[in-house]
């Protein structure tokens, strides 16, 4: 029997008061009793993966020997097997419970695109992902649940991502301007504030903004020439129409967050939208001023970290700067010497290099930290 419910009998029998229970729950919510240590985390958590991939290989391995109608009552049935099971074991164990309703959302995906399989709907295969998003929004509305809210994020822009892609295909330079978009929708997620309500969401999207920080920025630099000249140029009133769709969302939810950190966001899609000016000429990674405007960009993120004292700020950007270097060092200075060289002066590079950079974010981190407090 758990706490929760002798602690009701013992308000019925007029043993405490409702008063004094009502601190008994706050007390025991706030100390993180019952949460569950990370070992037990990790193994939820990599359990409801084997599970959903075990499902969906059974599936895939008797996929032909079904007929239509078994394969779409599998289909509804492995989402609703999902839903069903966190609603039965999530009051016993919350955890799992999040994590069942999280993989009923997930199948919910892979149902609708293997409905669209069986019955041959292949018109307009965005739409899918748009009720998948709305599968996920509906489930964050009713659950309450932060993964539901962390794949809305996700799903989301991927739908419109998807539709500027069927809409422009034919036309170059279209992914150039939805890099840049995706570029800044990764510093908005990466940039977000770290405070205590919605925890786990925040934490979550600020993994994603910082594992696709990186490559979206890299996409924006090659996109702006490998989409060149392939097809008609992209019309006037379509391209208007995706860099609104590409910076407005984004900077109104800058606004919407607060003054101090939307004056940061429009000074990143400043950053953006230099970036995307700079990278539209043949052979980028061959102009100078790319690199420099990334390095300076990187610094920016730098003092960004300092002022808003975030030290993962702090140590991205240093990491931004030394991918640039490293970068500009390989495709315009190595070649252009001995082998041997090249060698030595990359291995002076590395070491007095990374020497200096370490002791400057060093120092950086310290001041942040004399400022105010640390902080994620």
């Amino acid at each position: 029997m758990s706490w929760e419910s002798n602690l009701q009998r013992w308000v019925d029998a007029e043993i405490i008061d409702a008063v004094v229970a009502q601190r008994i729950q706050k007390f025991e919510k706030e100390s993180g009793r019952g949460r569950l240590r990370w070992p037990a985390i990790l193994a939820v958590g990599f359990g409801t993966v084997m599970l959903c991939a075990g499902v969906l290989l059974f599936v895939a391995a008797h996929w032909d020997e079904l007929s239509p109608g078994q394969r779409f009552s599998l289909v509804l049935g492995m989402v609703a097997v999902f839903h069903v099971a966190a609603s039965l074991l999530g009051a016993k164990v919350p955890a799992i419970g999040v994590c069942l309703h999280t993989a009923g959302t997930v199948a919910l995906g892979a149902g609708i695109f293997l409905a669209g399989q069986i019955f041959n709907m292949q018109e307009h295969w965005p739409g899918a992902i748009l009720l998948w998003a709305a599968g996920a929004a509906l489930g964050f509305l009713i659950l309450r649940q932060w993964p539901q809210a962390l794949l809305a994020a996700v799903l989301i822009p991927g739908w419109l991502g998807a539709e500027w892609y069927v809409a422009t295909e034919r036309y170059w330079h279209a992914g150039h301007i939805a890099a840049q978009g995706f570029l800044l929708l990764s510093i908005l997620y990466f940039s977000v504030p770290q405070t205590d309500s919605n925890r786990p969401l925040r934490l979550g999207l600020m993994w994603i903004g910082c594992l696709s920080l990186i490559q979206l920025g890299s996409a924006v630099v090659w996109l702006g020439y490998d989409n060149w000249r392939h097809g008609p140029p992209l019309p006037n009133r379509l391209a208007l129409l995706g860099y609104a769709g590409a910076y407005l969302p984004v900077l109104t939810l800058g606004l919407l967050s607060g003054k101090k950190r939307a004056l940061w966001l429009f000074g990143s899609a400043l950053w953006v939208a230099v970036l995307g000016i700079l990278t539209r000429q043949e052979n980028p990674n061959h102009n100078p001023w790319i690199y420099l405007w990334i390095a300076l960009g990187a610094w920016a993120l730098c003092f960004w970290g300092l002022r808003e004292n975030r030290k993962l700020f702090i140590n991205y950007g240093t990491a931004i700067f030394a991918l640039d270097v490293i970068t500009f060092y390989f495709s315009e200075v190595l070649d252009k010497m001995g082998r041997s060289m090249g060698l030595i002066l990359l291995g002076a590079i590395f070491l007095g290099g990374g020497w200096l950079l370490n002791r400057l974010r060093s120092d950086l981190i310290a001041r942040a930290a004399i400022s105010e407090g640390t902080t994620i």
